[in-house]
């Protein structure tokens, strides 16, 4: 069947009695009695064909491991004996097919070395269910006859901690109670040391809504962030997956837990009679609720995977209710744990009756970690050049493990080592040619090639040569500077180009460094080129100065890989036509700083790097950005002085986004949601409206104050910004961005 999620988890209910009388126990107390019916211990013939469906599961849908938790009831219940022959089955069945991740949830009160040493031979990871200190766990976990059950649990604790089976403890699961003590029940809990804990809220529907003893509508929520603010306090002693899940869709990625977020269910249950359900927190909605009409003897897997009860929990967005969509959080709560959005008139298509509290959860969270969690790249400039920096290298790094082989790869590979160990003069020369904007290009580039098969060895190690050549010379090192031209030449990134035969020539030649620049040996001749020798052969790369005080812009019209802009590049300037460009770039500069100043400096900032592109300006004159590292800009040569200003403005505001994006996460990329933009006629996923707005409050602010502002610009920007402070997508940073953008409008609107 096509379009199904596979399953990758099963809970396997191995006993459906228990020696507990929890009273907010879901299988017992709640709508669905179906266990009486049931019985009490699974049968060897349900484990082997579950066994066997789960492997014919994994097999068709090519999964690479599976998780199998045993549950009940209480699941030791089912005796030593058979929780081995489920063990064998399992592990028989699923050998060589994926890797089995064996899980027990336990109350604990059965735990013993027997079980232990089973669980140790199969790696069967532990989890026990325990509400705290002594005062909350007897609150609902007692003995039918009323008797404590809590230092039976600490017990069992104790032995799973003990050598040699502390590798088996898996954490504890503590069930929500707003009466008890939240700072209590933590500390209770990290005494333990276990290796994670899950907070669950209690089971309930708005039909059974949950207790609420002060009646406010956020008690859950503030009881569950005062545990945070004490986790906080004490260093984040042990992992909590509530928060940690949603500390994870704040920064833009999954969620870490069923009861939150928007990915898709991928568990089914297996009842002691190998009826198939759906998952097992639905029997508190009401009779039956659970049921798909399948067991493991007469179906598939798939089958349960196709059926509408499992499918609406793998909707994503679009299965939540309306006013869940329309919710700034709702990629971090995902609208609640699915069972608890019941009411009879209309199912599940509400909110959580935990809506007020996992808003104020998510919100609280949010508000006590943003600072800490907004990447340091959006606010400081220095740290995102570190940030990108660190990418290409990392990139490189990739393409080497690709390359390392080749022989000329691994000789360039060597230079370069040399070069990094040759003193602060090397290091910084390396750094020069590896932050080259077009060293990204070409190493992405690359990369594409090895990823699709078409890699040419010879030609990359060409490229990396040219890079370890060009850092010795601009460090003056005394190293071994050989390249390998074809046709003729060879780009030395950085510095320029040299000419070394006719067109058409392939050869070698050594380089290095001379008091007056660089030389090249040909046969028994020396040429020396370079920034102070006149060759003519030596076709230097230019500079500009976008001001007294700053860096010089490498005017960029020789690299071969600058060919990577929307349109393409001019080919090599006249010396003529360079001087009229600077001419331009200088006035178009200095209408920026006396128009914007502040969006001037900004745009400045970082930037090395300006290809003059063919053709003249796009409407709107909009600056390109290509696939490139950070600090290059291509411009149309044949705009006008206004055109070139705005192209730089633009520009740099798109590059600068464009490198936020690829070193923080601004945004998630697990959804394709659509907004209403005030500037195109289809909705847009989040990121063109961001970079659309990103662009326009420059725009708007430079249209103003050259006394041509576009009307109606600035509440179309305003309308953006309040779409994009509603998007459910946008992580922390993203929010602090969008925040800057707001400040910034307010400026140019005052």
């Amino acid at each position: 069947m096509t379009g199904l999620i596979a399953f990758r988890e099963i809970v396997l209910k191995v006993h459906s009695r228990c020696d507990l009388a929890c009273d907010h126990c879901y299988v017992y107390e709640h709508a669905d009695q179906s266990w009486r019916a049931r019985p009490k211990v699974i049968s060897p013939e349900v484990i082997s064909h579950t066994a066997s469906r789960l492997a014919e599961h994994a097999r068709d849908h090519a999964l690479p491991s599976v998780t199998v938790i045993l549950h009940g009831g209480e699941p030791l219940l089912a005796g030593t004996a058979r929780l081995r022959l489920v063990c064998e089955e399992f592990s028989r069945a699923l050998t060589g097919t994926a890797a089995l991740d064996l899980r027990i949830h336990t109350n604990g009160l059965q735990l013993s070395t027997r079980y232990l040493d089973l669980f140790d031979e199969f790696g069967v990871r532990v989890g026990i269910s325990l509400d705290g200190d002594r005062a909350a766990n007897d609150r609902h976990r007692r003995f039918a006859d009323g008797r404590t059950s809590h230092p039976l649990v600490l017990a069992a604790v104790a032995l799973l901690r003990s050598e040699p089976y502390r590798h088996l403890y898996q954490g504890l699961l503590c069930t929500v109670d707003v009466a008890n003590d939240p700072v209590a029940v933590l500390d209770a809990l990290v005494e333990l040391e276990p290796p994670r804990v899950d907070f669950l809220l209690p089971h309930a529907t708005w039909e059974t809504p949950p207790v609420r003893p002060d009646d406010a509508p956020d008690a859950y929520a503030r009881w569950l962030l005062r545990i945070f603010d004490h986790w906080e306090r004490l260093g984040r002693p042990v992992p909590v997956r509530l928060f940690e899940s949603l500390l994870s869709t704040l920064r833009g990625g999954p969620s870490l837990t069923e009861s939150l977020g928007l990915a898709p269910t991928d568990l089914v249950v297996v009842e002691t009679d190998g009826t198939l359900e759906q998952v097992d927190s639905l029997k508190s909605a009401f009779e039956g609720a659970a049921a798909t009409g399948f067991n493991v003897f007469d179906h598939a897997f798939d089958q349960v995977a196709a059926h509408p009860g499992v499918r609406a929990r793998q909707l994503g967005l679009a299965g939540v209710s309306e006013s869940c969509r329309r919710c700034p959080v709702v990629r971090s709560c995902g609208g609640g744990l699915y069972t608890h959005r019941y009411r009879d008139r209309n199912g599940f298509d509400n909110p959580s009756v935990y809506c007020t509290d996992l808003r104020e959860l998510v919100d609280g969270v949010e508000g006590r970690t943003a600072l800490r969690e907004t990447a340091p790249q959006l606010s400081d400039p220095a740290e995102l050049a570190r940030s990108q920096e660190e990418l290409t290298r990392i990139l490189l790094a990739r393409l080497h493990a690709d390359l390392g082989a080749e022989p000329g790869w691994a000789r360039a590979w060597e230079l370069l080592a040399a070069v990094e160990q040759a003193g602060e003069a090397g290091a910084d020369a390396l750094d020069a040619v590896l932050d080259h904007p077009f060293t990204r290009t070409w190493v992405l580039a690359a990369l594409d090639a090895a990823r699709e098969g078409r890699q040419d060895g010879p030609e990359a190690a060409r490229r990396l040569t040219a890079l370890a050549v060009a850092a010795v010379l601009r460090g003056g090192l005394d190293l071994p500077a050989e390249v390998a031209y074809r046709d003729g030449e060879v780009y030395l990134p950085t510095l320029g180009l040299l000419r070394l035969g006719e067109p058409g020539t392939e050869g070698r030649a050594a380089l290095h460094v001379t008091d007056e620049g660089y030389a090249v040996r040909d046969g028994r001749t020396e040429h020396r080129f370079g920034p102070a020798a006149g060759d003519a052969r030596w076709q230097p790369v230019r500079t500009w100065s976008p001001g007294p005080d700053a860096a010089p812009v490498a005017l960029e019209d020789l690299d071969p890989y600058r060919n990577c802009f929307p349109r393409p590049p001019r080919l090599r300037l006249g010396t003529g036509e360079a001087e009229e460009w600077r001419g331009r770039l200088d006035r178009a500069w200095a209408l920026l700083h006396k128009a914007v100043p502040g969006f001037a400096r900004a745009a400045a900032a970082g930037l090395t790097t300006l290809t003059p592109l063919a053709g003249g300006p796009r409407a709107g004159g909009w600056g390109e950005a290509g696939r490139h590292g950070p600090g290059a800009l291509g411009v149309p040569y044949a705009a006008g002085v206004r055109e070139t200003a705005l192209a730089l403005l633009t520009g740099r505001r798109r590059t600068r986004l464009r490198a936020l994006t690829e070193v923080a996460d601004l945004y998630a990329l697990d959804g394709e949601w659509q907004h209403p933009s005030p500037w195109r006629e289809r909705p847009v996923p989040v990121s063109r409206l961001l970079a659309d707005v990103h662009e326009r409050v420059a725009v708007e602010a430079y249209r103003r104050a050259t006394a041509a502002p576009e009307p109606g610009g600035s509440d179309r920007i305003h309308r953006a910004l309040d779409r994009l402070s509603e998007a459910a997508e946008l992580t922390t940073t993203g929010k602090r961005l969008v925040a800057e953008l707001r400040y910034e409008l307010k400026a140019v609107d005052a």
